[in-house]
This record gives structure tokens, C-alpha cells and sequence, in this order.
């Protein structure tokens, strides 16, 4: 090979090398401070999001009302209301599609219920203790 022909080479490795790095420095930083947006999402995409974040909730948690707000968007469905001089909040947020029609129905979701803002039951739990008397 010619020395024309050595020097060429290294040459495209080189671009090659920057490019594939540069690539790998701008994917870092894309998935480090991209902040997911649950209302630009489509349907599929939310749903798995929800059930993420839902999955990751923990019974010692003090979770707000307001963070779940933050994170995860507009509930799908809410419920309100007073009792023993407290504040009850039900959110529904969408995680699992069940009929093509449109509409989201509380089967489709999974309920986050909050007492005076602070998480206190979710899943299957929240609907049944909204409605308890005992909370």
C-alpha cells in the first residue's frame, strides 16, 4: 500500500472514531436530562409509564399530591372529598387497556388515594379505602 493510501485510512478511522463518540457523548446526555412528559406521550407509551412509576411507590413514602401531579400529568379520573375534617383525593391514572372505544374507565386504571395531600394507598387498596369509613 502506498503511503497516500496509510495516511487516508487512519484518516477515515479517525472521523469515524470522533463520530462514534460524539454520537455517545450526545446519547448520554440526551437520556441523563430528558425529562419524560406524560401528556406528549401516546396512549401505550403512558400507560407503561404509569404502571413504572406506580410500581415504584412504597408504603413509607410521603409522597404529595402535588408530585404525583408533576410526574405523571393530568389523572384520567378523580374523586374528592371531606370527611372527619380531612381532604381524601382519588386519582385514576391510566395502566391498562381493556376496550378500544375511546373512553378511559376506572377498570383501565390503577387509583392513587391521598389524605390531606399525602399518598396513602394505591392499587386495588385506594378504591376501597376512599370509600371506608375507617380512613
Amino acid at each position: 500500500m502506498s503511503v497516500k493510501v496509510k495516511l487516508m485510512t487512519k484518516k477515515i478511522i479517525r472521523y469515524i472514531l470522533l463520530g462514534i463518540g460524539l454520537y455517545a457523548v450526545l446519547a448520554s446526555l440526551v437520556i441523563i436530562f430528558y425529562q419524560d412528559d406524560p401528556t406528549t406521550m401516546n396512549w401505550q407509551d403512558r400507560e407503561a409509564f404509569n404502571n413504572r412509576f406506580i410500581d415504584k411507590l412504597k408504603p413509607a413514602q410521603k409522597l404529595s399530591s402535588e408530585s404525583v401531579l408533576e410526574q405523571l400529568g393530568s389523572p384520567d379520573l378523580t374523586f374528592a372529598k371531606n370527611s372527619n375534617n380531612h381532604v381524601y383525593q382519588l386519582f385514576f391514572y391510566r395502566t391498562q387497556h381493556v376496550k378500544s372505544d375511546g373512553i378511559t374507565t376506572q377498570d383501565e386504571c390503577t387509583g392513587i388515594l391521598f389524605k390531606d395531600g399525602i399518598l396513602i394507598a394505591w392499587g386495588l387498596g385506594a378504591l376501597s379505602a376512599y370509600h371506608s369509613e375507617a380512613i
